[in-house]
């Protein structure tokens, strides 16, 4: 298919280069009388101020400076559709996964090696130096409290942060409730939906990227500056959540304007994961007094076509998955010791490999945790793939992921076990020594 790039014809371009002279006109008469509310809705700056503040997905706006409790920040990593962690961490020399998995079934000599006979998918050789420095940890087996292959469900209760029944906050925003006010960015989730586990009364921001965070029609940096400055003044003293917004979004955008001034130490891949964790290193770097940052990776729904070591879905998500983290935790430098992240996943898959070349809906999956204070190895219990020991055909859920998240947000953001148990209401802590 051939695809054919239209150029404006002069006319029209002339047209366009007249309607911005005289909208430009405009502003400057509403800038020489001063501006009120009246005029700044004249000048068309009313869906400008909106459109600034739906940039934000806030509640309460209540920021500081940066703790000196804060410890560092935790990136939350979701890897949405039911990531196979069988082929992620693989028991290479397991005689019932090569059985079960036959095609698909990742070499042994093939893996990034770890401990307990387990080694990593060959697409995560890009974070082979992390693991050989000891800052990766994988638990296998890691499940939510109740077996449910339904994504929805699954997702819903690992991102309240504990069982059907328990409570209705994310389980993150019970975190940031327990570590207390912060800067504007201090929990931030890049790619444009805020999620489950940000939900309630905390202060939290979704942002599609760090670049959107501007002024609309103000790209001269003298306009972004007078307007954001008109903004603030027309806002000020005024009792109304508008208010609050608005004082919110300026202090974002201006923000956000030196952090993208910030160049990367390393080349990012290509796609839109990469592209949010180096606006996540952006924030890091930036000394944003950042605590939480959060971000989806999908496609890990693979009923058909996981595929080998050459071809298939499998090979393609891991790989992206590894390069982005790679480049990551190269951008940060030094700034990885106060950076832990751990990713997150709705459930794992079955360990018969299907009709189709893929593997459906299971049960206990695979998590990962890397960076600062990570103790590195394969953690946790692991039962092997007997027959006997297997759950309805799945992977036993052997390990709490709340065991998980736990140990590591007590690590890296210095909650208390009395605070955890907020964080996680019903939970009882079993050691799995994923942080050193």
């Amino acid at each position: 298919m051939t695809t054919t790039t239209r150029v404006p014809s002069a006319d029209v371009l002339q047209a366009r280069a007249e309607q911005q002279e005289h909208e430009t006109q405009t502003r400057e008469r509403l800038w020489e009388k001063g501006f009120t509310r009246r005029r700044l809705l004249a000048g068309g700056m009313g869906v400008g101020v909106a459109t600034l503040g739906s940039q934000l997905v806030t509640t309460r706006v209540a920021y500081g400076a940066p703790s000196a409790a804060a410890t560092g920040c935790l990136v939350v990593i979701f890897l949405r559709g039911g990531l196979d962690g069988l082929s992620l961490l693989v028991p290479g020399t397991d005689p019932d996964y090569l059985a079960a998995r036959g095609s698909i079934a990742v070499p042994a000599s093939r893996l990034v090696a770890m401990d307990r006979g387990f080694g990593l998918h060959p697409a995560m050789a890009p974070l082979a130096p992390l693991v050989a420095a000891g800052k990766v940890a994988a638990v296998p087996a890691v499940s939510t409290p109740d077996l449910s292959r339904s994504h929805f469900q699954a997702q819903d209760c690992l991102e309240r942060g504990g069982s059907a029944t328990g409570a209705q906050t994310g389980w993150l925003d019970r975190v940031l409730e327990q570590t207390g006010p912060g800067t504007t960015f201090r929990a931030v989730a890049l790619g444009g939906l805020s999620p489950r586990s940000l939900a309630g009364d905390g202060t939290a921001m979704t942002v599609g990227s760090i670049s959107s965070l501007s002024v609309p029609s103000a790209t001269d940096p003298q306009w972004r500056g007078r307007t954001l400055d008109a903004v603030r003044r027309l806002y000020t003293g005024v009792d109304d959540p508008v208010s609050l917004q608005a004082a919110l979004a300026c202090d974002a955008v201006t923000t956000a304007a030196s952090m993208s001034s910030l160049t990367s130490s390393t080349t990012y891949p290509a796609g839109d994961f990469a592209s949010a964790l180096k606006d996540i290193a952006r924030i890091i770097r930036s000394g944003a007094g950042a605590r939480v940052a959060c971000v989806d990776l999908g496609g890990w729904d693979m009923h058909t076509g996981i595929g080998t070591l050459d071809w298939g879905d499998m090979v393609r998500q891991v790989g992206a998955l590894a390069s982005a983290l790679a480049a990551f935790t190269t951008d940060l430098g030094p700034l990885l010791d106060t950076t832990t992240v751990v990713t997150m996943s709705e459930f794992g898959r079955r360990v018969q490999k299907n009709a189709s070349g893929g593997a459906d809906h299971g049960h206990g999956g695979v998590s990962l945790v890397l960076g600062g204070g990570v103790s590195g190895g394969v953690k946790g219990r692991w039962l092997g793939l007997a027959p006997s020991v297997l759950d309805q055909g799945d992977v036993p859920g052997t390990n709490d992921y709340r065991d998980v998240l736990g140990e590591v947000v007590g690590r890296r953001l210095g909650l208390s076990d009395g605070q955890l148990a907020t964080v996680f209401p019903g939970w009882s802590r079993t050691p799995l020594g994923v942080m050193a």
